[in-house]
This record gives C-alpha cells, sequence and structure tokens, in this order.
C-alpha cells in the first residue's frame, strides 16, 4: 500500500487512508475528482477586501518615548521628565493614544526632558559620539555640519526625512543660536531641543494616499514605516525600514513581508510583545499599588518590580521563544523567579539578585498567569483581597467582556467591617451581591470567578484558609463549574473569548483605534487565521502587519484634532 502525499492537508491524509479501506475499487479519475472536491474545503480563505478606517494622531507612550530616545542616542541618555497618566480606551493604553491631548502639566515635562535630553547629547564627555564634524573654531557656525547633524536625527525622530523649509528652519535657529550664545554645540543643542518638543515627534501623526474609484486610501510610505515598527518593535523605524519607504519597497509586492521578517528577528520585537502585554495587563498601575506593611510585609517596589517581570518573561519565553499555543498561558506551570518572588510562592531560590527558569508543581497550585503574583496582588485591596475586582480583571483583561461600574450610593461599610472577623471569609462578606437585586446582574458574572482566586491571599500567597475558616473556592464561568483554580485556568484556556480577545485587542492596539463597522469581517477572517495557525501570537502579529486591512484608509484626519505646542515661541525663551 502506497503512503499518502505527505503535503496534503491532514484531513485529507485521513480520508485517503479511509478511501483505500472502505472503497478499494474507486476508479482513479474519480478519486482525483473527490480529492479536488475536498481541498477547496481546506484552502485558506483570502483576506477580505480592505475597507479601512481613518488615520491617526497618536501621542507617544512613555515606554516608546523612552525606547525612542534609548535607540537613537543610546540608553546612557537620560529621560528626567515626568509622564503625566496615561489614557486608558477600551483596556489598552496603545488605544487611548488616539484620544490623548497634551496638558500643560505634561508640556512642562516633554520642555523638561528635551532639556536634559539635548545637552546630555551635546555635553563634552558624549557630543563626539554623535557628532562627526564640526568648526575648528567653536565660536564660529559650520553650517554644513549643522545641516549634516539636523537632517540625520530629524530624520530619526520625526520618522521621516526632514522637508527642505523644516531644514532651513532647524538649521537657522542653530545659527542665531550660536551667533547669540557664541558656541557651535550649544547652537546645535537647542534645535535638536526644540525637534524634541516638536507635534512631529511627540505624535506619530499619519498621512495617507488617497484611493481610486471608490475604493480605501492607504498611508503613505513613512506611515507605513512607522505602523510597522511600532507594531513590531515598540520603538521608532530604524534606519533600514527608513530607507525602505525612501526606496519605495514598502510599496512592492513582498516588501513589507522582508521588513516584517527582519524586525521580528532582533530582539526589539521581543520587547513590543513585553510591552503589548505589560498594557493588556494594566502594569501601569503598580506605579499606585500599596499594601498593608502590617498584613504583607514581604510587600516592597522590589517585589512589585519582580512580580511584573516574571509574568512578563513567562509570556516571551512561552509566546516567543516556545512559539506556544496563546491558550496555554492560562495552564502552564513553567515560569521565572528571584529569591523575593520565592519567598511569597513558598518555593526555594538559591542564587541571590538572579533569575531561575522553575517549574511549580500541581500540589503548588499555580497554573497560568492568572495565578501569579503580579495578576493576583494588582487586582486587590491594600488589606485584603477582592474576589470582585480579580473577576472583573478576568473578565475584562482576558476576555475582553465589560461589566459595568458599580452605583455610586453602594455601601462597602458591611464588606470592610467583617474583613478579619474570625470564620469569616470572602463568601460570607460578599453575600449581599447575591440576594441584592441592584448587585446581583453584574456581580453573578464577577464574583464566581474572583471567589476560586479566594486561594490567595492579598499579595498572591497561596492559602486554604481565611479568618481560620476553610475557603470554598467553587465557581463557574459562562456554564463550566470548577472547584479548584486548576478548573479555573482550563476554563479560561477553552474558552472561546480567550484567544478573540487577544487578537481583537492586537489589532486595535496596532492601529490605535477601535474597529470601524465594516472591518467586522476582517477581523472574523484574523481570528480565524489565528486559530489555524495554532493560536500562535508571532504568526498573528505578522498576518496584521502584512495584510492590506493594516494600512487602509478611509479619509484623512480632520484639522484641529492635534493640540500643539508652539516649538519655537517655547525655544525662543532659551535665547
Amino acid at each position: 500500500m502506497t503512503s499518502p502525499d505527505p503535503t496534503l492537508p491532514a484531513a485529507l491524509r485521513r480520508w485517503s487512508r479511509l478511501r483505500r479501506a472502505r472503497f478499494p475499487v474507486l476508479a482513479g479519475g474519480a478519486l482525483v475528482l473527490l480529492l479536488a472536491l475536498a481541498g477547496a474545503q481546506f484552502m485558506e480563505p483570502s483576506e477580505p477586501e480592505p475597507v479601512g478606517g481613518p488615520p491617526m494622531m497618536r501621542r507617544l507612550t512613555e515606554a516608546q518615548y523612552r525606547a525612542i530616545i534609548a535607540d537613537i542616542f543610546g540608553p546612557q541618555v537620560p529621560v528626567t521628565g515626568r509622564f503625566e497618566k496615561a489614557v486608558r480606551v477600551g483596556g489598552m493604553i496603545a488605544i487611548g493614544t488616539g484620544s490623548a491631548g497634551i496638558s500643560p502639566f505634561a508640556i512642562e515635562q516633554y520642555d523638561a526632558s528635551a532639556q536634559g535630553i539635548a545637552a546630555a547629547v551635546m555635553s563634552p564627555s558624549r557630543r563626539n559620539r554623535y557628532l562627526t564634524c564640526g568648526p575648528s573654531d567653536v565660536r564660529r557656525f559650520d553650517q554644513p555640519c549643522a545641516t549634516q547633524f539636523l537632517n540625520q536625527n530629524g530624520r530619526l525622530l520625526f520618522r521621516r526625512a526632514l522637508t527642505p523649509a523644516e531644514t532651513n528652519k532647524y538649521v537657522g535657529l542653530a545659527r542665531r543660536a550660536t551667533g547669540q550664545l557664541g558656541n557651535f554645540h550649544r547652537g546645535l543643542e537647542l534645535s535638536l531641543y526644540t525637534m524634541l518638543i516638536a507635534p512631529d515627534f511627540l505624535f506619530r501623526i499619519e498621512h495617507a494616499k488617497p484611493g481610486l474609484d471608490g475604493r480605501p486610501g492607504e498611508l503613505d510610505a513613512y506611515s507605513r514605516a512607522s505602523r510597522i515598527a511600532f507594531f513590531l518593535t515598540g520603538s521608532t523605524p530604524d534606519d533600514a525600514l527608513l530607507r525602505a519607504a525612501e526606496q519605495g519597497e514598502l510599496d512592492r509586492p513582498g516588501g513589507v513581508e522582508r521588513q516584517a521578517e527582519r524586525l521580528m528577528a532582533t530582539p526589539r520585537y521581543e520587547q513590543a510583545v513585553r510591552s503589548f502585554f505589560a498594557d493588556m495587563m494594566q502594569f501601569d498601575r503598580f506605579g499606585d499599588l500599596s499594601k498593608d506593611p502590617a498584613i504583607y510585609p514581604a510587600f516592597n517596589s522590589d517585589l512589585a518590580e519582580d512580580a511584573q517581570e516574571q509574568t512578563l518573561r513567562t509570556v516571551v519565553e512561552h509566546l516567543v521563544t516556545k512559539r506556544g499555543d496563546y491558550r496555554d498561558l492560562f495552564t502552564t506551570r513553567d515560569t521565572f523567579l528571584t529569591r523575593s518572588l520565592g519567598v511569597v510562592y513558598r518555593t526555594p531560590v538559591p542564587q541571590r539578585g538572579e533569575w531561575v527558569p522553575a517549574t511549580f508543581a500541581p500540589s503548588a497550585h499555580r497554573a497560568g498567569i492568572q495565578s501569579q503574583v503580579a495578576f493576583l496582588s494588582l487586582h486587590s485591596h491594600p488589606g485584603r483581597t477582592s474576589p470582585t475586582l480579580r473577576g472583573y480583571a478576568v473578565r475584562q483583561i482576558f476576555l475582553c467582556q465589560d461589566v459595568p461600574d458599580p452605583p455610586a450610593t453602594v455601601n462597602f461599610t458591611a464588606i470592610e467591617a467583617s474583613a478579619h472577623r474570625p470564620n469569616v471569609t470572602a463568601r460570607d462578606r460578599i453575600f449581599q451581591h447575591a440576594t441584592d437585586a441592584s448587585c446581583a446582574g453584574c456581580h453573578k458574572v464577577m464574583d464566581p470567578l474572583g471567589l476560586t482566586l479566594e486561594n490567595y491571599d492579598g499579595l498572591g500567597t497561596f492559602r486554604q484558609r481565611e479568618n481560620g475558616a476553610l475557603i470554598d473556592t467553587s465557581g463557574s464561568l459562562d456554564g463550566t463549574d470548577f472547584d479548584t483554580t486548576d478548573g479555573l485556568a482550563n476554563a479560561l484556556h477553552d474558552h472561546p473569548e480567550t484567544p478573540r480577545c487577544v487578537a481583537e485587542r492586537m489589532y486595535k492596539a496596532a492601529v490605535g483605534r477601535d474597529i470601524t463597522w465594516n472591518e467586522r469581517y476582517y477581523l472574523d477572517w484574523l481570528i480565524g487565521r489565528f486559530a489555524a495557525d495554532d493560536y500562535r501570537i508571532p504568526d498573528l502579529m505578522r498576518r496584521i502587519v502584512t495584510s492590506a486591512e493594516f494600512f487602509a484608509t478611509t479619509r484623512p484626519v480632520m484639522p484641529g484634532t492635534l493640540v500643539r505646542a508652539d516649538a519655537r515661541t517655547i525655544a525662543g525663551d532659551r535665547l
């Protein structure tokens, strides 16, 4: 018996074996016809026709700002300004950047950061790293050198080549500053500072080409490069990607694919994955997290940093290094630990100050990232757990399901008063949620999830009793009942909204907005391909960045939607 063709889809190979066993006399021509008809069912569905959305103006996030400065000038250049609290829309800061303006406080901080960066770059100990030319007399202005320096760095900061008018403006500013300050390097410093407070740097301003014959438009080459870079690296386009935009490579077949493969093979891709999941899991909130030191003496800022890093290392190892199934993040027992985390997990870590790989035993009750300290401590109160907060977080973060905020008249006194009474558990305290009609509607979808996580205290340490009483961890998720944290892990793994949520969030974060009504067909196709690719995140990201929909546009940005800081006025104050 001949073996089935290994190039056939698995389902067809199985059918072929079955056919030979049950229909040995089937004519060869009929077999070819049947295989052709069956093969049509297994052809990969093509991407829907692009419909697009509006080009965006997106304010840089703090992580992107810092990454850009490190990529262009090096990690040794400090960013001294403070960043105001980010706007979160649809569960993601990356989506909120499309609607965030600039407050007076933010302008002051951008100004402080720009001054510090420009001064560091042009300092006597550093400027030779960035400046390969200059006048013999520092009091004289060297126009060719200034033009070279400002064009080179402006191209990276603005993510496009400077226009002739912009070159003249920044070179002219450096000339005037050199004359007034008597120092060529101080002149370049002021001009660089002015670039760093320009809207073209602080905002990712997209430009589009109109479509023909009623078809959607598409982003221009530089805007394409910017979307690709921030999605796949979390930072500004590098020189190679900008050259690809300038030379038209991104408009030719295979051009985007080649750049995507190149960027995904660099360490910067790993950083982009980390940034996405840190945003999705709301790790920015750790800056405001506090714990009662009398109840949780192990908690401090170092532990908070280690907790975040543990989850991100787990994510990257599983999704990028091992190219694992995204859903397995909720059941994996493999992770990384430090000694301080080992105290919370009650797992000895011999090396001080080092990360070590670890695999939790089944008896440790640590399956999935939702059982790790970062998630558990972030979604708890300073002095106790909160089944409601944890259940809400599971719904919102991992399943993209909105739950209404509580009414303003809610009275938390009874819950607070009984928090540490003997033989009282969280299930007893929140009994009112199930009996009060104004509470029950929302709490019935949150509390059953959070109550299963009550085996972990407000820091994330495993426990079996609270206030002396045995904890009942029975719960349910959309019709699936369980009574252990492992049961919750399996329910999250198998829930159909789990992969749909991350795919939807990833696309929205990539384009910086909610989907348009007509994009729902594209999203359905994308989620279907995610499943066909065994839920691998790198494949999902590659499909997004190489799809026509990623660059399609509908209408230009309306004038007046960008709050501009007048860079020339601010710069003039420094002269």
